[in-house]
């Protein structure tokens, strides 16, 4: 199983970005999909969640302007980032719980990151 994230890049800050990540694979089911940041000298951290069903949870520092979105079809999400602030800059990472097999337990399954910087 691979996931490959998509999206970063240099923008000024209240600009937007949109992220992608797809998994890809031998994959029996993708169960909650997740992007988490991790800006320099500082722990990762959990930014949003999406549900198979489609259910969204974010971190407060994002609400209102950032947006989780999914599509089963082609097991990939999005994170559709609006009103962006420097302190938003960070490596973003795409997670993945997946079933690789019917009968097989579900895994963590990580990305590479891909680098969002704001500009003041």
């Amino acid at each position: 199983v691979q996931l490959q994230a998509s999206g970063g890049g240099l923008v000024q800050a209240g600009g937007s970005l949109t992220l992608s990540c797809t998994a890809s694979g031998m994959i029996f089911v993708v169960n909650t999909m997740a992007w988490y940041r991790q800006a320099p000298g500082k722990q990762r951290e959990l930014v949003a969640t999406v549900t198979s069903g489609g259910s969204t949870k974010y971190v407060d520092s994002v609400k209102d302007r950032f947006t989780i979105s999914r599509d089963n079809n082609v097991n990939t999400i999005y994170l559709r980032m609006n009103n962006l602030k420097p302190e938003d800059t960070a490596d973003y990472y795409c997670n993945a719980n997946i079933r690789q097999y019917r009968f097989d337990a579900a895994m963590e399954y990580w990305g590479k990151g891909t680098l969002v910087t704001v500009s003041s």
